[in-house]
């Protein structure tokens, strides 16, 4: 599984012996930098027990060891509008009256 921003993780000694207690973490960018086979370099938050990000960090981890608690949100479904539509409207067309 490689992360993608927005994706939430659970971060334990099974990623990087660096996490002795385990964190929450919000991933901002995954790194395409060389690195050992199996292994990433990610940049993100460290998230508090109610989710709020408390500290910026970049992580060195074992891609085996991550677990994800949350996916980042589809950028599809972000917007339901569709282009050229206009609330109110039909087909994109805007219908006009009184004039």
């Amino acid at each position: 599984m490689l992360p993608r921003s927005g994706d939430v993780l659970h971060l334990t000694k099974a990623a990087s012996v660096q996490f002795t207690s385990p964190k929450l973490f919000r991933v901002i960018r995954v790194h395409d930098w060389p690195t050992y086979d199996g292994w990433i370099w990610l940049d993100g938050y460290e998230l508090n027990a109610a989710g709020d990000a408390v500290e910026r960090r970049s992580v060195f981890v074992q891609l085996s060891g991550l677990r994800q608690i949350g996916k980042a949100p589809d950028p599809r479904t972000r917007n339901s509008r569709r282009p050229g539509v206009t609330p109110g409207t039909t087909s994109g067309r805007v219908i006009r009256t009184g004039r």
